[in-house]
């Protein structure tokens, strides 16, 4: 028995395949920084303190690929525990990665070709706003308003898949220009790419989440009869 339709299963291998750069090669950095072989060129910040980032990239791969996850209809009809427990983990995975993400952002030094005020100031705000659209999500479903739910978790998911879009947006520069973006206009892309995301996010919530109005009732007029005239 099938669990998956053919639609669902396009949409699952979409996400993989988007988030499969940012995600998989932070594994690679996982497992760098326990004493593996090195992959990408040192980094001192994640030599002096590799715990935000450890925490940061695999809070990023649970909340990215099994939140990809949660979205599928049939996974949410068909097994509702699996729904509710999966929807603990990425829920906390959520919440670990905007964390680490602000701390990073405001502990670590970056070089202003990497993070100017407009991104400082970016991730802070989003960090946030991802938690709290968390949160929100949470009380919702608890308080059984489920499209509000299903809502803010999308939000919060077009948030965490920041980094899917931004690593897109840069591979499709340095193709065109032959060089990677830095300094304001880095960061102009880096928030680009999280304006993208969340504009198909309430653009897909007003589509698909918003409540359907019923047709509207058509008016029927009767010509009196003459028997009573």
């Amino acid at each position: 028995m099938k669990v998956l339709s053919k639609s669902e299963w396009t949409i699952l291998i979409f996400v993989l395949v988007f988030s499969f750069i940012p995600t998989f090669g932070g594994l690679f950095r996982v497992l760098e920084l326990a004493g593996g072989p090195a992959i990408a060129p040192a980094n001192p910040r994640a030599s002096s303190m590799p715990l935000p980032i450890i925490l940061h990239i695999l809070g990023s791969f649970l909340f990215c690929l099994l939140g990809a996850i949660q979205f599928l209809p049939s996974i949410r009809r068909r097994h509702p525990g699996a729904h509710r427990t999966f929807g603990r983990v990425v829920a906390v995975a959520g919440c670990l990665s905007a964390g680490s993400g602000m701390w990073m952002t405001h502990y670590y030094s970056f070089p202003i070709s990497l993070q100017g005020n407009l991104l400082y100031w970016a991730r802070i705000i989003l960090g946030f706003l991802m938690i709290y659209f968390i949160v929100w999500s949470v009380l919702a479903v608890r308080s059984g308003n489920v499209p509000r739910h299903s809502a803010n978790m999308l939000r919060a998911y077009a948030i965490g898949q920041g980094a899917s879009t931004q690593t897109f947006i840069g591979i499709g520069w340095m193709i065109l220009y032959g060089t990677e973006a830095a300094g304001p206009l880095r960061d102009a892309i880096m928030v680009l790419a999280w304006a993208i995301n969340l504009l198909i996010a309430e653009a897909l919530i007003w589509v698909v989440l918003a409540p359907k109005r019923p047709p509207a009732a058509s008016v029927y007029y009767e010509k009196p009869s003459r028997a009573g005239q």
